[in-house]
């Protein structure tokens, strides 16, 4: 019998999303721990990450950070395949359509606190929507709308100024480690 090995060859930018999906899920965990009045209504502090992973290195890296959030999260959580692992893959994926169509927006009117803002209506209204299709078949639920729209804004917000500062404050480029 002969053992054959497979040598897994990595690249840098694949140190580099591992290293900011790593960022991503520590803010996640965060977040999850944060006692917070309503269900549903969190900060969103990963998606500080997917902002500045966006506007530095594009769309495709900041969706495999942002996926790789979901799928991670979900399981060092212990969601994975719950219906809130499902509510964040829905609210990622459309947040991430949603970015994908506003970082091509005129960036001298649009950049991360209007990306963050959209983001997080995006998000939230693709939970909204699923837990109507899937988990509450009855229209109440859009009376936490209004609620849910003032999180949504207010965190956005938040977020996008955080991102900004910190895009402003971070170094251009970043050195690659192989590490």
């Amino acid at each position: 019998m002969t053992r054959s090995v497979t040598k897994l060859t990595t690249t840098p930018e694949d140190h580099r999303i591992a290293q900011l999906a790593a960022a991503a899920i520590g803010l996640a965990l965060i977040d999850a721990a944060i006692p917070l009045p309503l269900p549903g209504v969190k900060p969103g502090l990963a998606n500080i990450v997917t902002l500045i992973v966006l506007a530095r290195y594009g769309w495709a890296t900041a969706a495999w950070v942002s996926g790789l959030r979901v799928f991670a999260g979900g399981l060092l959580l212990g969601q994975f395949l719950s219906p809130g692992f499902f509510m964040s893959l829905t609210g990622a994926v459309l947040s991430l359509l949603v970015l994908a169509f506003a970082s091509r927006l005129p960036g001298r009117w649009f950049g991360p606190v209007s990306w963050s803002i959209l983001a997080a209506f995006a998000h939230i209204g693709g939970q909204l929507l699923l837990a109507r299709l899937w988990l509450i078949p009855h229209n109440g639920l859009f009376y936490l709308v209004p609620l849910f729209s003032a999180a949504a804004l207010a965190f956005g917000i938040i977020n996008g100024l955080i991102a900004a500062r910190l895009l402003a404050e971070l170094p251009a480029t970043e050195p690659l480690t192989a590490e």
